[in-house]
């Protein structure tokens, strides 16, 4: 092996240890049985997920997350698949100005959504501040991938199935749903997967948007902000593992390939 060859393989594992390592502590503290986050950990234990389990706020954060996320992935993936639809049938000329503009939200720093949000929702509207601003928010920056993931299996969806149904009596409804949705089905379950893994992992919208009571996200920072224990890891990895759980399904959904 070349030299260079050498360094650039040893360049690329301390990447690898430098983004993994993080991850793998907060996993590996979260079964510790020392009351302080570090080494020496103590033996393995699951207390800190009996603990997290027994707290009254935990599964109230978590009762709203999943309601967030479940509300956001219905919503984000109806309204996107609609517009993927429209997106793929307009003209190119309309349709990539369209999109660019529908894709904003992803471009913009989440501060300076959850910003525009609450200023839109309180000082423009009126209203106050709650979970369905919260689903609001999170629709408008999980859209874009489900437009974008849609439009990628209608790309190279063939139209000859649904004519020939068209030509054999079937009604546009009935061409859809027979026809085009079984063959679509699994982008649009991928599509609302990612949806909802970006909904529980989000933060910020959620912090300037929720009014009262917590996501995980922000219980966790709560808890960050008064106390330090494994408890707050066991959060972490069933975060992470839910996150990196629905991602990959929906990747292998999608038939994503990089």
């Amino acid at each position: 092996m070349r030299s260079r060859d050498a360094a650039w393989l040893v360049v690329m594992g301390l990447c690898l240890v430098f983004m993994v390592g993080p991850l793998a502590l907060v996993v590996l503290f979260s079964f510790g049985s020392n009351t302080l986050i570090g080494f020496p950990m103590g033996g393995l234990t699951l207390s800190w997920y009996g603990k997290l389990m027994a707290d009254e706020a935990f599964r109230d954060a978590a009762r709203i997350s999943l309601v967030v996320a479940v509300s956001v992935s219905i919503l984000a993936t109806m309204t996107g698949a609609l517009a993927a639809f429209a997106l793929s049938r307009a003209q190119p000329k309309w349709a990539r100005p369209v999109l660019a503009a529908i894709s904003v939200p992803v471009l913009l720093p989440p501060l300076v959504v959850a910003i525009a949000i609450v200023v839109l929702v309180v000082r423009g509207l009126g209203l106050k501040l709650g979970l369905p601003v919260v689903i609001l928010g999170h629709v408008l920056v999980t859209q874009p991938f489900v437009i974008l993931i849609v439009m990628a299996r209608l790309a190279s969806f063939g139209t000859a199935s649904v004519e020939a149904a068209r030509d054999l009596g079937a009604t546009r409804w009935q061409a859809f749903y027979l026809v085009t949705l079984p063959q679509i089905r699994t982008a649009i379950i991928g599509a609302a997967l990612i949806s909802a893994a970006i909904s529980l992992d989000d933060f910020i919208i959620a912090s300037f948007t929720i009014g009262g009571g917590n996501t995980l996200s922000t219980f966790v920072w709560g808890k960050l902000r008064t106390t330090l224990d494994p408890s707050i890891n066991a959060i972490a990895t069933i975060l992470l593992l839910s996150t990196i759980g629905m991602s990959v399904l929906a990747l292998r959904l999608t038939r994503y390939r990089g």
